[in-house]
């Protein structure tokens, strides 16, 4: 059956597409023009600023009210500086320093590079409350764990973010950060009464909504006692009960990626998908990154088909289509620049640094960088001190083909320092650690979310609360082994 332009048009208007290269294909600019809301940009996207600020000049030749979105959190999960790592430390990093007003600054620091780039749409900040040491996909991408303190930092980050005219998307609404499976993987489930769900997980969504954050964005995960055996994206009770009534919240609920196994999955497709999330309260539909026009117009196609067979009110799809419109609006208002200071994400990172034991008689050690792998949502971004060593030897390891006699061979009389991220989790990273530490002097850098576990005999222990290129260096800087710039 033939689409009806008038609904293929507000469908398109509910969606961000994506798609790979350096510059848009025709189908992408095409689209725009015949009403898609926007695209979000990958790292795949970006190579370097003038590169980029031709893609957006494209992009928004096609359709001047585009929306442009990206993934640019700052710490372990950038686009624009993917090749090198972020210039800024992440959530985890600013909230340990706990400055809000230092958070502020940050965000309005990459905020500032978003719009010189030609970017209208973060989707940041990440506003989970993290309280699973073994969380696989949140991690230093939270502020903390302490609900108050996300809080405080969610309505900074927004507020700076904001004042320089990008728009903000908090996220993952209503909490991933209690989750120990990835949502991008499964369909994780956060089985907690709504007592503990308000406590715990909802003041720093509160915080966003009173500092006016343009977006939120839901998380693929299961609250059985709110979403019952479906996600929280395809649940009224959250997205429009609690986020809209509850809440208050009245800008643009954003999906994230419907592409993901927590969403795709639990439709059964990502059309089916993109149905359910609109019916529920969702506005902007985030596809995911691997899309090409066949995709968009299956997409399109099934919501048209919602609409015809009742499982979508046209009244919905028409105040969906007008809250996007209405957000890309905001985004062009006139906007006095930021000034932007080059050296800001280092100083904060340096904020960060915590250090316990001692650093002394650690003189020209082996750097012992401890492979890990990296989340969906980080990528394969570039992480660890070696850009800044001074000259000191580094290898790269991984720990379960590694034994301890061979790195103490290689090291001699040198103390060892082991770089690593989330070191407690695997069992073999701990048991070539804490060897090491009882037969030598060792140093242990951890750049992931830590947690209480410290080993036995390490002269020093020190956390940088994230890996971006500012947190390694200020790892680097403290150890004394950094380069002069």
């Amino acid at each position: 059956m033939p689409i009806d332009p008038g609904l293929r048009r507000l469908a398109l208007r509910t969606q961000l597409a994506a798609f790979a290269g350096k510059s848009a294909p025709e189908w992408a600019l095409r689209l725009l023009t015949e009403g898609l809301a926007g695209h979000t940009l990958f790292g795949a996207n970006v190579a370097e600023p003038i590169q980029l600020g031709r893609l957006t000049d494209e992009l928004r030749a096609a359709r001047p009210d585009v929306l442009i979105a990206i993934d640019e959190e700052g710490g372990d999960v950038t686009r624009l500086a993917h090749l090198t790592g972020s210039p800024y430390p992440g959530n985890a990093a600013l909230g340990t320093v706990d400055d809000p007003d230092l958070t502020r600054t940050v965000y309005a620091a990459v905020g500032s590079d978003l719009a010189a780039a030609g970017i209208n749409l973060d989707l940041a900040p990440t506003v989970d409350v993290n309280t699973a040491d073994d969380n696989p996909i949140i991690g230093t991408r939270s502020f903390g764990a302490d609900p108050l303190l996300v809080a405080r930092h969610a309505a900074a980050a927004v507020t700076g973010l904001q004042a320089t005219g990008v728009a903000a998307c908090a996220k993952h609404f209503p909490g991933h950060g209690a989750t120990t499976t990835d949502s991008h993987l499964e369909l994780p489930t956060v089985d907690v009464p709504l007592s503990v769900l308000r406590e715990r997980d909802l003041p720093p969504f509160a915080a966003a909504v009173a500092a006016g954050s343009q977006a939120i964005m839901t998380a693929h995960i299961r609250v059985p006692a709110l979403t019952g055996a479906g996600p929280a994206t395809f649940s009224r009770a959250a997205l429009t009960d609690l986020l809209r009534v509850d809440c208050g919240f009245r800008g643009v609920v954003i999906t994230d990626a419907l592409e993901m196994k927590g969403a795709a999955v639990a439709a059964g497709g990502i059309g089916r998908a993109a149905v359910l999330a609109l019916a529920a309260g969702a506005d902007l539909l985030c596809i995911g990154a691997r899309v090409d026009a066949e995709l968009v117009e299956a997409v399109t196609a099934e919501i048209v088909a919602g609409v015809r067979d009742g499982r979508l009110e046209t009244g919905r799809l028409e105040e969906a289509a007008e809250r996007n419109a209405a957000m890309a609006s905001w985004t062009r208002r006139p906007v006095p620049p930021v000034a932007r200071d080059a050296a800001l994400g280092y100083a904060a990172a340096r904020r960060a640094i915590r250090v316990e034991g001692t650093l002394a008689d650690l003189t020209g050690p082996l750097v012992v960088q401890l492979e890990s792998g990296h989340s969906i949502a980080e990528g394969r971004v570039p992480w660890g001190l070696r850009p800044h060593l001074n000259g000191t030897e580094q290898v790269t390891v991984v720990a379960a083909d590694t034994s301890p006699e061979s790195l103490a061979e290689r090291a001699g009389p040198r103390p060892i320092v082991l770089v690593g991220r989330h070191t407690h989790r695997a069992e073999a990273t701990r048991a070539l650690i804490e060897t090491l530490a009882a037969r030598h002097t060792v140093a242990v850098v951890e750049m992931g979310w830590p947690s209480a576990w410290r080993p036995a005999g390490a002269r020093a222990f020190v956390t940088t609360y994230g890996a971006s290129h500012a947190n390694g260096r200020a790892a680097a800087e403290a150890l004394g082994l950094a380069v002069d710039n």
